[in-house]
Parts: C-alpha cells; sequence; structure tokens
C-alpha cells in the first residue's frame, strides 16, 4: 500500500515538475532571446498605457481618477488573455512533438503555456504594486480576494485556448476569426473607461462579456481595496467552469485526432 501511495506521489511531482519546466522554457524562449529580455513582457502594456492616456485623458478628456494606473491593471489583465487565447491558437501543431514523442499530456501542454504566460503577467503585476504606491494608492484588506479572481481569470483563459486550438484543427480560418473577436472584446470591455459608462448604455455586457467582471473585479480588490461584484465573480467562475468542461471535451473528441488531422 505504501509503495503504490509513493508511486503515485512520485508521478504527481514528476508530472508537475515537468510542466514547470516547460513553462520556464517557454517564457525564456519568449522573452530572453531578446536583446530587452523580461523587459519587453513590461515594454508593451507600458506603450499601450501612454497611447490611450494620451487619447483618452488628455484629447478625450475621460474623467476617471488615477488614470494611468487604471489603464495599466486593465491592459496587463487583457495581455495575459489575448496572449494566452492567440497565442494557443495552434499549440496543438507547434507542440505536437510533446504529445507525441513524450509521456506528456495535451492537458499538460495547455497548463504549461499558460503559466509561462502568467510568469509575465506576475512580473507586471509587481511594476503594478509600485506605481499604484508612487500613485498615492495602497493594497488593502480586500487584496485578499485577488485569488479567486486571478482564478477567474486563469480558467477562462485556458478554456477559451483549449476550444479554440481544437476548431483550429477543423477550421485553419479561426485564426482570422479570432482576431476580429479579440477587437470586438476590447471595445466593449472597461479597458479604456468607467465600466458605469457600460453599465448605463448596455448593462447586460457586464453580465455577457466574463472579461468585463474579471477586469472589474481586479481593479476593486487590488485598486480601489474593495470587495469585489460577488454576483460578477460567481457568474465568471460559470463563464470559467463552462468553457474549460467544454474545452476538456473537444480535447477528448477532436484534440486527440490531432496527429492525424495535423
Amino acid at each position: 500500500m505504501s509503495n503504490s501511495i509513493s508511486n503515485k506521489d512520485l508521478k504527481k511531482s514528476n508530472r508537475l515538475e515537468r510542466i514547470w519546466l516547460l513553462a520556464k522554457i517557454e517564457f525564456k524562449l519568449r522573452y530572453y532571446e531578446n536583446k530587452l529580455g523580461l523587459l519587453w513582457a513590461l515594454i508593451k502594456p507600458l506603450v499601450q498605457m501612454a497611447i490611450y492616456y494620451v487619447a483618452f485623458a488628455i484629447i478625450l478628456q475621460v474623467s476617471v481618477p488615477n488614470y494611468a494606473v487604471y489603464l495599466f491593471i486593465g491592459l496587463i489583465v487583457w495581455g495575459v488573455f489575448t496572449e494566452s487565447t492567440s497565442g494557443m491558437i495552434v499549440v496543438l501543431k507547434t507542440k505536437k512533438y510533446l504529445y507525441e514523442y513524450s509521456n506528456m499530456s495535451k492537458l499538460d501542454i495547455y497548463i504549461s503555456s499558460q503559466l509561462s504566460i502568467i510568469i509575465g503577467f506576475m512580473f507586471n503585476l509587481v511594476v503594478f504594486v509600485i506605481a499604484l504606491y508612487i500613485d498615492g494608492m495602497s493594497l488593502g484588506i480586500n487584496t485578499l480576494w485577488f485569488p479567486l479572481v486571478f482564478l477567474n481569470l486563469f480558467l477562462f483563459s485556458i478554456g477559451t485556448s483549449m476550444i479554440l486550438s481544437n476548431l483550429f484543427l477543423i477550421a485553419k480560418d479561426i485564426k482570422q476569426i479570432w482576431g476580429l473577436v479579440i477587437m470586438f472584446l476590447f471595445w466593449i470591455s472597461p479597458l479604456l473607461y468607467h465600466y458605469e459608462r457600460i453599465a448605463e448604455t448596455l448593462p447586460i455586457l457586464n453580465y455577457m462579456n466574463p472579461l468585463a467582471g474579471i477586469i472589474i473585479n481586479f481593479r476593486q480588490t487590488l485598486m480601489y481595496n474593495l470587495p469585489p461584484d460577488l454576483k460578477l465573480l460567481a457568474l465568471n467562475f460559470v463563464h470559467g467552469i463552462v468553457v474549460v468542461l467544454i474545452g476538456m471535451i473537444m480535447v477528448k473528441k477532436i484534440g486527440s485526432r490531432a496527429s492525424e488531422i495535423l
């Protein structure tokens, strides 16, 4: 019995090590081959923030307090979702050698790819906290809600990625279609302006668009030291769990034939 348990623990340990090792390798390949290395993880959201700040705060005069920090947290959350989904559409093609010639499962490959993106997000999160204090704000007790809000983002991102990567096996056009969907989601998410403007115009969007709720709750817990909107939090968990379940079914039904299709 003890041998059986120890073997199971060993297999689990080896699996986690492989996932983490692959995530670190992918992260290093993404950034460390460039001269600026990890700074690229920060440069992109900072440049985006500067552009949108000039366009919306200075030219259009959007009145949102602490607008630079407000933009930054929204953009780094958005970055996780877009990097995960757009980057992992072709993961079953680019990582074909892993599931064909090693004992890594497709689910492990998805998790490791997602983790490699999360590493960059955590780096940006540290910069956000520093910017928060520079801007005269600070973290509070409601930061304890962060793990749940973060889990929302993780589930929705990886679930959507699994669905898209399996659809790619059937229709390569999904890559182009998703680019248009991302553009649409960008403008109906509360990234550049306060979510109350969306709520007043089209209130249903905050509940139909999971990213809206996730961004709102990131700001509530990290920026404003307020508890998350529990209705949105619960609904986002439903969204996340549903897309993960659909993704896992698709991996089983379609992804199992990935080698043949590709």
